[in-house]
């Protein structure tokens, strides 16, 4: 083979090695991304969930599968993850969600509970803390923050006002009764 003939193949060769980029860290191309047909994925596995976990799972890696970076399908799978009792596979869907939803409050919340049911009393609470620093009035964010405050006994400089908001604001009669109840211990000489 003449020089010049190899020299313009290995060109070749070497080009199509930088025109294909595969690999774990390499993004989809636009085509292999369908956002769409994962939010509908996403729909339909909420929609299924509490009659069927197991068809919700794989609706939920079918949304994945659709579309690695549809941050909902995450979030959605640690939930039912978290149901399962599998910790580690939980928090691992919250990260991705997280770092997929950088405005949302719900996988770090999600990932505070998931740390929280590991012992990992510090990291939940800086998931907690996370979500407050995201949106301070979040009032999931603030209930799990001080149940965890109040059951670990950790110094949180926040909790009196954690307590009062969720007296007033908290999602359920009960969450409201518990701090009102908590808030009432804590003013007592």
């Amino acid at each position: 083979m003449d020089p010049v003939r190899a020299f313009v193949l290995a060109l070749l060769v070497v080009a199509g090695c930088r025109a294909v980029q595969t690999g774990p860290y390499s993004p989809p191309a636009a085509a292999a991304r369908n956002s769409i047909e994962a939010q509908r994925l996403t729909t339909l596995a909420g929609d299924v969930v509490d009659a069927d976990p197991a068809e919700a799972e794989a609706l939920l890696r079918e949304a994945l599968t659709a579309d690695l970076y549809h941050g909902p399908a995450h979030n959605n799978l640690g939930v039912l993850y978290l149901a399962q009792g599998k910790l580690y596979e939980a928090a691992h869907e919250f990260e991705w969600a997280r770092k997929l939803m950088p405005g949302h409050t719900d996988p770090r919340v999600n990932l505070a509970i998931a740390l929280e049911r590991a012992g990992k009393i510090g990291d939940a609470m800086d998931a907690y803390k996370a979500a407050l620093e995201l949106e301070p009035e979040c009032v999931p964010a603030m209930q799990g923050a001080a149940m965890l405050a109040v059951r670990s006994g950790a110094k949180a400089d926040s909790l009196d006002r954690w307590l009062a908001e969720v007296a007033q604001r908290g999602d359920s009669q009960a969450w409201r009764d518990w701090a009102r109840l908590r808030a009432t211990h804590r003013s007592a000489p």
